[in-house]
Protein backbone atom coordinates (compact mmCIF):
# COMPACT_ATOMS: atom_id res chain seq x y z
CA UNK A 1 0.00 0.00 0.00
CA UNK A 2 2.88 2.28 0.78
CA UNK A 3 4.15 2.02 -2.91
CA UNK A 4 1.20 2.84 -4.58
CA UNK A 5 0.59 5.69 -2.34
CA UNK A 6 4.12 7.01 -3.25
CA UNK A 7 3.55 6.25 -6.84
CA UNK A 8 0.04 8.08 -6.44
CA UNK A 9 2.07 11.30 -4.96
CA UNK A 10 4.84 11.57 -7.59
CA UNK A 11 2.51 10.94 -10.60
CA UNK A 12 0.60 14.10 -9.15
CA UNK A 13 3.78 16.03 -8.56
CA UNK A 14 4.84 14.99 -11.98
CA UNK A 15 1.61 15.91 -13.61
CA UNK A 16 1.48 19.63 -11.68
CA UNK A 17 5.12 19.88 -12.89
CA UNK A 18 4.20 19.58 -16.63
CA UNK A 19 0.86 21.73 -16.59
CA UNK A 20 0.46 24.23 -19.06
CA UNK A 21 1.95 24.75 -22.38
CA UNK A 22 5.77 25.35 -22.65
CA UNK A 23 6.41 29.14 -22.97
CA UNK A 24 7.22 29.93 -27.09
CA UNK A 25 10.53 30.13 -27.62
CA UNK A 26 12.39 32.95 -28.65
CA UNK A 27 14.11 32.83 -32.03
CA UNK A 28 16.79 35.28 -32.68
CA UNK A 29 16.89 36.43 -36.49
CA UNK A 30 19.65 35.34 -38.46
CA UNK A 31 22.49 37.81 -38.47
CA UNK A 32 23.51 38.99 -42.25
CA UNK A 33 27.27 39.30 -42.52
CA UNK A 34 29.01 41.50 -45.81
CA UNK A 35 31.69 39.87 -47.26
CA UNK A 36 34.38 41.84 -46.78
CA UNK A 37 36.35 43.00 -50.31
CA UNK A 38 39.88 41.27 -50.72
CA UNK A 39 42.68 43.93 -49.95
CA UNK A 40 44.04 43.55 -53.43
CA UNK A 41 40.78 44.72 -55.10
CA UNK A 42 42.18 48.41 -54.58
CA UNK A 43 46.10 47.98 -55.87
CA UNK A 44 45.03 46.36 -59.18
CA UNK A 45 43.96 48.85 -61.05
CA UNK A 46 46.58 51.00 -60.46
CA UNK A 47 49.04 48.39 -61.17
CA UNK A 48 47.87 47.69 -64.58
CA UNK A 49 48.14 51.37 -64.84
CA UNK A 50 51.77 51.63 -63.89
CA UNK A 51 52.29 48.71 -66.62
CA UNK A 52 50.35 50.60 -69.28
CA UNK A 53 52.59 53.70 -68.49
CA UNK A 54 55.68 51.49 -68.41
CA UNK A 55 54.88 50.05 -71.47
CA UNK A 56 54.55 53.10 -73.33
CA UNK A 57 57.31 54.86 -72.35
CA UNK A 58 59.29 51.87 -73.15
CA UNK A 59 58.62 52.61 -76.56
Amino acid sequence: MKKFVLAAALTAAASTAFAGSPADPEVEPPLIETEASSSSGGIVLPLILLALVAAAVAD
